[in-house]
């Protein structure tokens, strides 16, 4: 499903990462963790050909996706992939449903939009708050949107930037049920970045990034939190 081999992101003549390597299949969660300022979020953007890496591949529906204009990374992005932002970047303007909603237009969904989004809201827990603002939802809540964005025109791809973060554990729980259950649901390849060992501990496997590349990891749900956990 997703193939990134050989991904590298420098700052100047300092590499952030090198050499990372990653095979998520369909229907596969996969955590990254490690320390802050590794370039966990800049993986994401990386693999999303948000940001520009300095080398490397990263393969999806049969396409490199940082060897295409952005015109076309655009349009793939729109298509194949959902990303639930750690800042939710929900539109103040715009109500629950047309948040939601946003993949659907720019795909041109049409008639079929309304009982997508309903159904998206109704996998997240929100049946019935498609009309509140933003600024009428908890933290939880909003974060539940985003994940309900990200999955409503049903990606292949699934990037998440600390979805359970500044959350209670409840609500962090109840969100990574959501977030995996659809991801097995749409046979999507998932992979979270966390700094939680809960949420590591949920994923099919863990990986740490460092400088030069990814390794498998193995998460004790129960130690003790802290910077760069499991």
């Amino acid at each position: 499903m997703l193939k990134v081999q050989g991904l590298v992101k420098r700052h100047g003549a300092q590499a952030v990462f090198s050499g990372v390597d990653l095979a998520v299949e369909a229907g596969e969660f996969v955590a990254i963790v490690g320390e802050s300022g590794v370039g966990k979020s800049t993986l994401l953007n990386g693999i999303a050909a948000l940001e520009p890496m300095d080398g490397g591949q990263v393969l999806l529906q049969g396409h490199d996706w940082l060897r295409l204009g952005e015109a076309e990374a655009a349009r793939l992005r729109r298509r194949h992939l959902g990303f639930v932002f750690q800042a939710f970047h929900v539109l103040p303007h715009l109500d629950v449903a047309q948040n939601v909603a946003l993949p659907l237009v720019l795909l041109q969904a049409g008639a079929e939009a309304p009982a997508r989004v309903a159904e998206a809201l109704r996998a997240v827990g929100l049946a019935g708050l498609g009309e509140r603002l933003p600024q009428q939802l908890s933290g939880g809540q909003l974060q539940r949107v985003a994940i309900a964005r990200a999955l409503v025109h049903q990606p292949r791809l699934i990037l998440a930037d600390e979805p359970t973060g500044n959350l209670d554990p409840e609500t962090a729980s109840a969100i990574l049920d959501v977030l995996i259950g659809q991801t097995r649901a749409q046979g999507a390849a998932c992979v979270m970045v966390t700094h939680s060992r809960m949420a590591a501990a949920r994923a099919d496997r863990v990986l740490r990034l460092t400088r030069t590349g990814l390794q498998p990891v193995a998460v004790d749900a129960h130690a003790p939190a802290g910077d760069g956990a499991a």
